[in-house]
Formats: structure tokens, sequence, C-alpha cells
């Protein structure tokens, strides 16, 4: 067994499945010969519909028995087997794989491997690769979804069967590594700080997707970040999920709220003091030496002073700082992704900005959308908070009634998501047994706040047409005043349109045709 060096931009779940690799290659081949004596005696009892009578002599068991006694070993082992023909149907599953699936077997048997497991874009299942190719495929490492669309992730040894030089189907061995993923993730993020990644951003909005989209393609790099953002939408969500995606994952991941202590203690906290640089000073590393080689996320940063912020920036550029009352320079090694809660340009205009720290940070701006752009997302956050407090409370609420989802949508949130949050715990707080959160479990300010009538009309929502009308008729009408209402929403992008309608682009389109509409 070749030794394994871990250096310092080792990626840790690397080095682990290495490691895990190498111990588990050995089991590999215990499997194989068990696979090997399973198949001889399942060839033997399944050539004749499995009534062919085996001759042996007395002192060894019969094929069928042999098959049952390998089958009950297979069951037993700690490896998963997946087991496909030459179709690519599943014809063998054991009980070890069901477990790292989390599948039933007779939702897998018998069927083809398509039509119950999902692959990444770009993939494709290791066990259908080796019946293409014919060629085994060892120590490979496989991301994918089963039927619930849970991801598994596992490491394969994955081999074809062969019998008289005919490709019969192929064999896969797997090793979970799901569990041990999120071990060492989970240490990582004690560690590190950072506990959220992009999984945890919940909503399929468009504003909201575009703003995820750039945060991924802003992880590739070291450059500078710049989140803005209303308070509560989530900026230091995308933060941390910045840094968790990125190559800095493994590093430190440090936030500090700029916001939360005077000039006179912040700066000490960012850049360090030296032992004598006042009264009581010690020698202590600052927030940019603890960062070292990861994160350092300054929310707020238009809070700071602009003497402060003037020597923020030189350490930006300089990439070096100097601890108070030093006299030496220290290289730093450190990501800087700051967040506001206001325009920067207003902030620059009102002086509460440097306008070259600004273009410093800003080498990536992200905007995070408030939720009343986002409204559409409601009924999954809604649906998040109510488990996340219903695990946490003990409680089985499935939900909230109509009249409060109506309430939701009118609302205009301007505490974002963190307000919903609070509002869907402070409502659950006040439940009993009841299953679903009303009207009645909402704050009664925040109900007088609300312009608009949440209770059900009693007439129609709708205009009654002022001559009679077929269903048809009415219905094409209203039909074309509310897609001319989203499609002018978004400014004429019918694939925005589309996306909050609920229907394909090109169904839009057949419709715009349709009723003759214009694209504004």
């Amino acid at each position: 067994m070749m030794p394994i060096h871990p250096t310092a931009n080792t990626n840790p779940l690397k080095v682990l499945e290495q490691k895990f690799l190498a111990v588990q290659h050995a089991k590999y081949f215990c499997s194989k010969i068990c696979l090997h004596s399973f198949f001889l005696c399942y060839d033997q009892v399944t050539r004749k519909g499995g009534e062919m009578a085996v001759s042996s002599p007395t002192n060894q068991p019969a094929a069928d028995t042999l098959l049952r006694i390998y089958e009950q070993i297979l069951n037993e082992i700690n490896e998963g087997v997946h087991v496909i023909d030459a179709s690519g149907m599943t014809i063998l599953y054991n009980r070890k794989m069901t477990e790292l699936e989390a599948m039933k077997r007779q939702d897998v048997l018998y069927k083809p491997l398509t039509e119950v497991f999902r692959f990444p874009d770009g993939q494709e299942s290791t066990l259908l690769t080796c019946l293409q190719t014919g060629k085994g495929i060892r120590n490979t490492r496989q991301t994918y979804y089963n039927g619930k669309r849970k991801e598994i992730t596992t490491i394969n040894h994955t081999l074809p069967l062969v019998e008289n030089g005919e490709l019969i189907g192929a064999v896969e061995i797997a090793n979970d590594v799901t569990k041990m993923e999120r071990l060492i993730r989970e240490n990582i993020q004690e560690k590190t700080g950072a506990v959220y990644s992009f999984a945890d951003i919940i909503g399929n909005s468009a504003a909201l997707q575009d703003a995820v989209a750039n945060a991924r393609r802003a992880a590739r790099t070291s450059s500078s970040i710049l989140v803005v953002g209303e308070t509560g939408v989530g900026k230091e969500l995308f933060v941390q999920s910045i840094h968790n995606a990125s190559q800095r994952a493994a590093r430190p991941f440090i936030s500090q709220n700029c916001a939360a202590l005077p000039d006179t203690l912040i700066e000490g906290l960012l850049f360090g003091t030296a032992r004598g640089a006042f009264t009581g000073a010690i020698e202590r590393p600052g927030l940019f030496e603890q960062a070292e080689g990861g994160t350092l996320f300054l929310d707020e940063i238009n809070a700071l002073s602009m003497p402060l912020q003037a020597k923020l920036l030189r350490a930006l550029q300089e990439k070096t700082i100097r601890r108070i009352g030093d006299t030496n320079d220290r290289a730093i090694d450190v990501r800087i992704v700051a967040a506001m809660n206001e325009d920067p340009v207003e902030a620059i205009a009102h002086q509460r900005l440097r306008k070259d720290l600004f273009y410093r940070l800003g080498v990536v701006t992200l905007l995070v959308p408030p939720l009343r752009e986002r409204k559409e997302d409601l009924p999954a956050l809604v649906d998040s908070f109510t488990r996340k407090y219903n695990s946490l409370f003990q409680m089985e609420v499935t939900g909230v009634s109509p009249e409060v989802m109506q309430f939701f949508y009118q609302h205009d949130w301007p505490g974002n998501i963190r307000e919903l949050q609070h509002l869907i715990e402070g409502a659950m707080n006040l439940m009993g047994e009841e299953s679903l959160i009303t009207l009645e479990h909402l704050p009664l300010p925040l109900l007088r706040r609300t312009p608009a009538s949440i209770v059900p009309p009693a007439e129609p929502v709708y205009p009654m047409p002022e001559k009679e009308k077929s269903l048809k008729e009415v219905m094409e009408e209203y039909e074309a005043s509310y897609i001319r209402h989203i499609v002018a929403k978004h400014d004429g992008n019918l694939s925005h349109a589309a996306h909050e309608l609920q229907i394909s682009r090109q169904s839009l389109q057949y419709r715009v045709k349709k009723l003759g509409l214009r694209r504004s």
C-alpha cells in the first residue's frame, strides 16, 4: 500500500478518499470471489428455468443450495452489489446496496437502470459505461441520485461479466462515502466557521437563480467580492456558500460585522496589536492573520470610518498588514468578501464608502434580491422553515392555511427572509395541537399594517363581463390579460415570464401568437 502524504493544499476529501480506497482494495477481491461462485451456481440453476437437476457427489450440496448460500453471503457482506444484464436491466441487488442507495429492492430489480437512477449532466453510470465498453472501472468515485432524488456518493469497482467470450452484463461493487464526506465537511465547518453551501439556498425564482449562478462562478477565483442586498436577504448565506465551493474551503472562514464595534476596537481586531502599543496591549494577531489562506467576510463595510477604510484599501492592494504599534509589515493570503445593505452609489455619494475602496472590493459585485421580488419562492421557504421548527420543537405542523399564504403574498417583507423565518417560528410557538398555521397565530400588529384584505371575498375576484359571453370567450380574455401582465412585468422576457407562469417558453410563445399579443 502506497503511503499518502497530504500537503497544505490537499483537499481533505481527496485524502479521505485515497485512504478509503486503499483500505477497501483488499475487500474487493473477497467480494469478487464470492460473486464468481454465485454466478456459476446461478447459471446452473437458471439455465433451464430453475428446473435443471444437478448431479453432484453426495458429499457436495446441490447447485440450488449453493445458490441460496451465496445469496445469503451477498446480503451479509458490507459492500453493495449491483448487477445488470446485457440490456441494462437490474438482475441482482443485495441488501447493502439497498441501504447505500436508500431504495427498496422491488423498486430496482428487473427495471432498466436509467429509469430508476439519475446522473448529473455530462456524467454516465459506471455500470452502463462498463457494459458499453466491456472494460472494468476500478476505484471510481460516483455521485448520482436515487429514485427519490436523494444524492448518493459511492466508490465503485465495476467489472464486465463475460461468458464464452460474450458480454452478458456488468457488476458493480460499491462502498458508501456519503456519510464520510458529510463528517469531513462538518469537521471542516467546525474549524472554518462556514456551515452553509449553495444547496442551502432555497428558491427557484429567476432572480435568485441568477444570483446563485453568478456566485458559483465567483467561487472559482480568489478575487474580492462585494455582496449587496437589503437586511435579512441572506448575504452571509451566499458568502459562506462561496467559501465552501472555493479552493479555500478547508481553510478558515472568519466573519465580522463592522458596525458591531467602535473604530478604536475594530482596528485592533482586524489588524492585530503589538506588545506595548498601548497600556495593556499584548502580542495578538488580527482577523486578517487568523483567516490566513481562507476567507475574511466583512459585513456592513460602509460602517467603517473613512481612515479605517483607507487602511483596509492598503491591505487589499499591498496584500500586507501592520499590527497596531508594530513597525513590520506582514504578508497575508486572504480572500476578502464584503457586504453592505445599501446601494454602493448612494453610499459613495453620502461619503459612507470610499470610491477607491468600492472599485477594489467590487471586482465582483453580487446583488441578492429581496423577498418582495421573488415571492414565488414563498411556498418553498415556508415549507423549509416549518420543517426546521418541527424538528426543533418536536411538532407536526404541515404548513400554513390558504389565508396565511395569501397574506404572505400581499406582504412587502421589509425584513426579507429573516422576517419570514421569525414569523414562522413565532407562530409555531403559539400553536397547540393544530396542524396548520392560521391568521390567529400571526402577530396582530403585522396584520394591521397590511392594507389589503386577506379575507376571501364573497364577490368574484375578477370582474364580470359587461355582456353575456361563453365560458371559452371569458377564459381566453382573462388568459390574454394575465399573460400580458406577466410578460410586461418581465419587460418582454419570455423565458422569465414562462418561468413564473410555470409553462415552457415554447408554450408561452404559442399562446402569445394565438392570442394576438405583442411583446412589450
